[in-house]
């Protein structure tokens, strides 16, 4: 069983007393100082105002601004507005190539599909009403007593 589970009386939970454990503190070493001299000595100015009084100081250099930057000839809104414009021209052109394209090739199937059948049908022609093939199978007429076959007349 755990101690603080454990039964205890009012009194009994006073007297127990937890006290923290110090930790030893922490040795630092200072840094070892170097004497050193400033490179230069600034000069000391004196001004004595109007009223009698001495004020002593250095002098301090005035502040030199940023030398300003060179702007270009051009703003740069204008450049990003012509290269969206060429941009723009550019798609756009290029939707009108894509649809000159798709007509060409649709034009281009249409005529093979066009000499595709007209092929096919010069070849179904050919077997229909070519010479050759079977000699009993073609169209027997009786006319008179007189009998065609495929044009040619047989008395």
């Amino acid at each position: 069983m755990y101690p603080e589970h454990a039964p205890q009386t009012p009194a009994q939970r006073a007297v127990q007393v937890h006290q923290p454990t110090p930790y030893p503190p922490a040795v630092t070493t200072p840094a070892p100082l170097v004497p050193g001299q400033p490179d230069g000595v600034p000069a000391v100015a004196s001004i004595v105002l109007p009223d009698g009084r001495i004020v002593t100081g250095y002098a301090v250099a005035p502040v030199q601004p940023e030398p300003v930057a060179v702007k270009p000839v051009v703003s740069r809104a204008a450049v990003n507005v012509a290269l969206g414009g060429v941009g723009f021209l550019a798609v756009c052109g290029g939707l009108l190539l894509l649809t000159s394209f798709i007509a060409a090739l649709t034009a281009f199937i249409t005529q093979l599909i066009i000499l595709a059948a007209v092929i096919f049908g010069g070849w179904i022609a050919v077997q229909v009403l070519g010479p050759g093939g079977h000699r009993g199978g073609g169209t027997t007429v009786n006319i008179r007593k007189a009998v065609f076959r495929r044009n040619h007349f047989h008395g």
